[in-house]
């Protein structure tokens, strides 16, 4: 007897662009009720002379003292009206604890306030949060552990007076008609909230929990009711600082993203990565205690944060990083980006005017209105 064997080989299937998990395009997300959006609103002493776009209503500065000329002002308030705009946010730093800087900032914001066309307009606060300030740091102080907790805000019972005190003075903003609410709560908006450091509470070591209680419980006494947004650095997880989180925030947004930190497959595959990157902090947040007590939320939320673009020459001309190059289909693929994953209807966009890195929307004389064009189309639902 003959038996005849026939031996089959089997290959598996090479791995191709066509399967790669991030090799997909962006699909673009309906409006079905308008978005909430706002627009970080930056003042500067000088006008870059590396920037290539001008400005439609001329290059402009704000002066050492934090001046923003009428005229100027002015327009951007109609600009970011036409664009649908909700919100201007400026930055400010400590009242009491950084109150030159505070000065100039207050000034700027000043010169909004006092414009004649401002109702147009709202404004938010983003309270600037700086770890030397407030004499904390990350590093060093070991517990019992061995775990180094830093050295706490608590350690300094003068700063610890003046960071609550802050809060206070900002009252007096959040009170006014014009300041934007979220769900009826004025939002308030916490930079650098990642590096906010504390060991008060005995059961939680590392909970930044009591200092948000005590925050809100000021602000509760003056008959406000916030919805805190921290900040945390771009292109990480909020895994790494959810002690400085969980029960103390309403919503947490990541910084600008169109800073690739010059890691080539950021650039190149933008983005799915931050698709994927906004869609796990979407998953995340979602499933963590908040800190306020917002009609039918419980659990914190996520807040795209986007740009229209970023340019590491304009000032370091010899950086070797690839810029991102603006294009009306790069900021239009970002803005849908933010859409599939916006927790609810709070957008922000970094920036209205920071030509020194080219994130702008503000109108130029050399792209016109795109930018706020397909702001406006892209996150309301009437033109």
């Amino acid at each position: 007897m003959i038996v005849v064997t026939t031996l089959c080989s089997c290959k598996k299937k090479a791995e191709t662009i066509d399967n790669y998990f991030l090799n997909y395009k962006i699909p673009e997300v309906p409006v079905t009720s308008d978005y909430t959006v706002g627009a970080f609103y930056y003042t500067f002493t000088a006008f870059n002379a590396n920037i290539k776009d001008t400005p439609t209503v001329g290059k402009y500065s704000a002066s050492t003292t934090g001046i923003i000329p009428a005229n100027v002002i002015q327009t951007h308030i109609d600009q970011a009206a036409a664009a649908r705009v909700d919100y201007f946010i400026f930055s400010l730093h400590s009242p009491d604890l950084d109150f030159n800087n505070y000065k100039i900032d207050s000034v700027s914001l000043g010169c909004y306030l006092s414009a004649p066309n401002a109702s147009k307009v709202n404004f938010a606060v983003s309270y600037n949060l700086s770890q030397g300030t407030l004499g904390i740091t990350d590093a060093g102080n070991p517990d019992s552990f061995g775990h180094n907790r830093g050295i706490p805000i608590e350690a300094n019972a003068t700063k610890l007076a003046g960071f609550y005190k802050d809060f206070i003075r900002l009252a007096y903003y959040m009170k006014m008609p014009n300041y934007q609410k979220y769900n009826g709560k004025p939002i308030l908006i916490i930079n650098n909230a990642y590096e906010l450091n504390s060991n008060m509470d005995p059961n939680n070591p590392g909970s930044d929990a009591p200092l948000y209680a005590q925050i809100r419980k000021e602000l509760s006494a003056l008959g406000l009711d916030v919805y805190i947004i921290g900040m945390q650095a771009n292109w990480s997880v909020p895994n790494n600082y959810f002690f400085r989180y969980q029960n103390c925030l309403d919503a947490l947004y990541e910084a600008n993203m169109a800073d690739t930190k010059n890691v080539l497959d950021r650039y190149y595959i933008f983005g799915p990565m931050v698709d994927q990157n906004f869609a796990y902090w979407k998953q995340e947040l979602e499933s963590w205690p908040a800190g306020g007590l917002t009609p039918g939320q419980n659990k914190m939320q996520f807040v795209p944060c986007i740009q229209a673009g970023y340019n590491y020459q304009i000032t370091a001309p010899a950086s070797t990083s690839p810029s991102i190059v603006r294009s009306a289909d790069w900021y239009r693929t970002y803005t849908n980006i933010a859409k599939r994953n916006a927790s609810g209807k709070l957008v922000l966009i970094d920036s209205w005017n920071n030509f020194s890195v080219d994130t702008q929307i503000e109108p130029t004389l050399e792209y016109g209105t795109t930018y706020t064009d397909i702001t406006r189309q892209e996150f309301k639902v009437s033109q």
